[in-house]
């Protein structure tokens, strides 16, 4: 019996060290370690701007090698077409109507640092769960999710309220306000529209006054002095705000402290470059996260001397160009600490290209490839289809390309997954952990249907039929372009949600991406035998997606966009905010 008992213990020893010997590497590698994670967004960049996605024109050689040690995805989707949605869900792993972060108005992002909407505090975001599981936290960069609700220090929507440690950037967006030399960018028709009014008004106000003193008008002065007032507050009441734009909204920010205002641009790159590299430094003995929030490739393009007049594509090729070489320098931050193999790197952008940002012939904007439509539009392919590339030397198979649907919001339940933290329990995780598909052990994505908004307003619906191949998608409604076949809507610099400026479609336009990619050719009942079973699966699809939805406060509202003076972040004493920290050091 005492031989027959060795004999099984020897042979349970030799299965478990012979299943542990044949157990992937990878697996054991993902399952023992807290990975470093460094996520690089670029803001507006289109994918057909980079060389690994079919760019020969502006240079990318840091951001191709990445893809060349890494996994490319081919169909990576942003969740919305704007910069504040798309990275509330990139933050949360949740479609943004879900944390009232779309917009059911034309004001479809944060407008002011100084306004009362932004991430909600309930939200819990994949840096939050990650600070829980002991990382060190950093966001350096551009945030554009809020600042404060009800005072002016209460910093509910700031970055460290949301799981960050440390934050380094500007709380709002780059916009060609922050640059003095630019054309103002910033609701540019409502301005000058306000500056008619005011005109207007004035104009009354003055031939009412001289008509009163020559004789010619019968008014009383205490007439003309309500109106002389009105015309007063009127004019203050909007040039309070957008007169000074530049200093309510281009402020860089360490933590808490505003450090500039407004920014100093000429060395914002060199800055943000510095403080990523060095929280890399500082954090290199434990698990960390750095979220680098770049500012490139956004409007006015800041771009230091040395890349100038570099590209074939003008300032806009020149800044894609300058920023791949940022990339280039966190990345050799990353080897130069012996970190290369401990640590995951993940590129994209936030949406598309910005196809309508002209100035005269200068085309500011990006290029989506031959993909249809671009930046704001919120069903085509331009709009949300965005580079996705991910690196682990060791774990994911280099030089992979994977063609299956994923979305921005995926990120959340992989980082928290290899963080070794749990999903929240009481909400709705729309994203799906990539790691399997990245690796190789699964052979499609989790997402069966994937919804495309603009604002609130369902747009298109992608249903990825995994056992025939096809990516069925049915737009419900798309942009009027201007001029017509154009692309794009010139005539207004974005292109609508809702109203005269869209075109329902019933049935909906329907295309077959694995087919058709560039969206060229809608099918029909007549051209397509399955059209009907198609469109009838993607409806059911649509309302059992409907159910899982339930109100929530509108972070976009018009109450909430305003910029409201009480909630302006100031580093002197209001209104009279000036400084500069970075400067002084």
């Amino acid at each position: 019996a005492s031989f027959l008992l060795l004999c099984f213990r020897t042979s349970l020893v030799a299965r478990l060290i012979l299943g542990l010997l044949l157990q992937p590497p990878l697996t054991q590698l993902s399952i023992i370690t807290q990975p470093n994670i460094v996520l690089l967004m670029a803001d507006d960049l289109g994918i057909g701007d980079v060389g690994c996605y079919g760019n020969d024109t502006i240079r990318t050689p840091n951001i191709d090698h990445l893809a060349k040690e890494g996994v490319k995805l081919t169909q990576h989707i942003a969740a919305a077409p704007l910069c504040t949605p798309s990275r509330a869900a990139f933050l949360t792993g949740r479609y943004p109507l879900r944390s009232g972060m779309d917009a059911v108005n034309h004001y479809r992002v944060i407008f002011w640092n100084g306004g009362s909407g932004g991430l909600p505090p309930n939200e819990t975001t994949f840096a939050k769960i990650l600070q829980q599981q002991g990382y060190s936290t950093g966001l350096i960069g551009k945030w554009h999710q809020g600042v404060n609700c009800e005072s002016r220090n209460d910093h509910c929507h700031h970055p460290l309220n949301h799981g960050f440690d440390y934050f380094y950037g500007m709380p709002f967006t780059l916009i060609s306000d922050c640059q003095p030399t630019e054309t103002p960018e910033m609701d540019r028709v409502f301005r000058r529209r306000l500056w008619v009014y005011t005109q207007m008004i004035g104009l009354v106000t003055l031939t009412a006054a001289l008509g009163r003193l020559t004789g010619l008008i019968s008014v009383r002065w205490k007439t003309l002095t309500c109106l002389a007032g009105f015309s007063l507050l009127f004019f203050i009441s909007w040039f309070s705000s957008y007169g000074f734009v530049r200093y309510w909204n281009c402020i860089m920010m360490r933590n808490h402290e505003v450090t500039e205002q407004p920014m100093v641009t000429d060395r914002t790159t060199s800055l943000i470059l510095r403080e990523s590299i060095s929280f890399i430094e500082r954090n290199k003995h434990k698990p960390f996260l750095l979220f680098l929030s770049f500012l490139h490739s956004h409007t006015p393009l800041l771009t230091t001397e040395k890349f100038l007049g570099g590209s074939s594509h003008g300032l806009y090729g020149d800044n894609v160009e300058e920023m791949d070489w940022m990339v280039g320098q966190v990345l050799d931050a990353i080897d130069k600490e012996g970190l290369k193999n401990t640590t995951l790197v993940y590129f994209a952008s936030d949406h598309g290209g910005w196809l309508e940002r002209q100035e005269g012939k200068r085309q500011l904007g990006g290029w989506n490839g031959i993909y249809r439509g671009g930046k704001a539009m919120g069903g085509w392919e331009g709009g949300i289809r965005v580079p996705g590339i991910f690196r682990w030397p060791g774990v994911l198979p280099a030089g992979t390309v994977i063609d299956e649907p994923t979305s921005l919001m995926d990120i959340y339940p992989t980082v928290v997954h290899l963080a070794g933290g749990v999903l929240p329990q009481d909400r709705v995780i729309d994203g799906r952990d990539l790691m399997p598909l990245l690796r190789g052990t699964v052979e499609h994505s989790e997402h069966e249907f994937l919804f495309h908004y603009c604002g609130i307003h369902l747009h298109a619906v992608r249903w990825h039929q995994k056992h025939s191949g096809a990516i069925w998608k049915a737009h419900y409604v798309t942009p009027v372009f201007h001029p017509l076949g154009a692309g794009a809507c010139y005539d207004r610099g974005f292109c609508p949600c809702f109203g005269e400026g869209v075109t329902h479609h019933d049935p909906p336009l329907l295309f077959d991406l694995s087919r058709d990619p560039s969206e060229a050719k809608p099918l029909s009942a007549d051209t397509e035998p399955l059209f009907d079973a198609v469109i009838r699966k993607i409806g059911r699809a649509i309302e059992e997606h409907r159910r899982t939805l339930t109100p929530v406060p509108e972070q976009l509202s018009f109450y909430n966009v305003v910029w409201k003076p009480w909630l302006q972040p100031c580093c002197g004493t209001f209104p009279f905010c000036w400084c500069d920290k970075e400067g002084d050091n």
